[in-house]
């Protein structure tokens, strides 16, 4: 292709492809995985008391997806300028223009809008309110996360906290109701999601303390910010512990929590203080694995029970 080819190439006006491709990318789609599986736990453990319903499934991934791109996006709205002035964050999709502020801005609105309605499915279908009387508040909830960072070092608990709600909503969703295990595996969310934001947070701690942003890397040190991302997961794993009884959950969920523990020590095993290049397989491959392995034991766990 010569040079007058590719630059008109390069001022064609987007396809709507690519355009779905670019909001896909900024709400990092993929990272679902790390949310929705919680969801999908609490569900199994809420259907063993009301039966497992197939018009159940919809209506909580619609849920998540939206309720999730609506906090994605506001994120990218709030942070668009510290992203464009951070080295690693430069390339996001609003400091380059890839999409319009206004573009981004009708997104997040959309995906609000959409998620306060789709809770509306649970009554339709569980004669559940609930979601549809919480839908704001949990929204305003997952949106402030945004700004915590602007005052406060808490905000990495902040978003263990936001995605902690996935297994409880969930509960709430299908049987209208909150009860012990649900609330112990959002807990246990709680200080996962926190532990691994932490050590996100170390390749930035620099940038943060520069700009005045608050994180416990920025305030403590990457090397402290470590040990309290490793006492983070530590909670985590003695409240999965704690589920084999107030689940209850049987010997295949007893005997995978071996694999969970020897993944949360690979993950610290990666991040050093003198090396940070490890980091994104430790965030991204890593919890993952957790996130759809844990979904997996609660599932055949009491698949087994019912079946035995």
């Amino acid at each position: 292709m010569n040079a007058p080819a590719k630059n008109a190439a390069a001022l064609a006006p987007p396809t709507l492809a690519g355009q779905v491709r670019s909001f896909l990318g900024m709400i990092r789609f993929s990272h679902t995985l790390f949310a929705l599986p919680f969801a999908l736990a609490g569900a199994v453990l809420a259907w063993r008391d009301v039966g497992f319903r197939w018009l159940d499934l919809p209506g909580l991934i619609v849920c998540m997806v939206l309720a999730r791109s609506a906090a994605m996006a506001f994120n990218r709205l709030v942070d668009r300028r510290h992203d464009a002035a951070n080295p690693r964050t430069a390339q996001r999709h609003l400091p380059t223009g890839q999409l319009s502020v206004r573009a981004v801005a009708v997104f997040f609105a959309l995906s609000a809008v959409g998620f306060v309605l789709s809770t509306l499915h649970f009554w339709v279908w569980n004669d559940n309110l609930w979601p549809f009387y919480l839908s704001g508040p949990i929204l305003l909830f997952l949106c402030g996360y945004s700004l915590a960072k602007r005052f406060t070092s808490l905000c990495h608990w902040w978003l263990g906290a936001a995605l902690a709600l996935a297994p409880v909503a969930a509960w709430l969703a299908l049987t209208g109701s909150v009860a012990w295990a649900p609330v112990v595996l959002g807990a246990a969310v709680l200080f996962w999601v926190a532990g691994f934001d932490i050590l996100y947070a170390t390749q930035d701690a620099d940038f943060d303390r520069a700009a005045g942003l608050f994180s416990v890397p920025a305030r403590l040190g990457v090397p402290t910010a470590l040990r309290v991302a490793l006492a983070c997961h530590v909670l985590m794993f003695a409240l999965l512990v704690s589920l084999i009884w107030l689940g209850p959950l049987g010997p295949v969920y007893a005997l995978g929590l071996g694999a969970i523990g020897l993944l949360l020590a690979y993950e610290h095993w990666l991040v050093r203080p003198d090396d940070l290049t490890r980091v994104n397989e430790a965030f991204f491959l890593v919890n993952v694995v957790i996130s759809l392995g844990l979904f997996g034991l609660i599932l055949a766990d009491v698949l087994l029970a019912r079946a035995g």
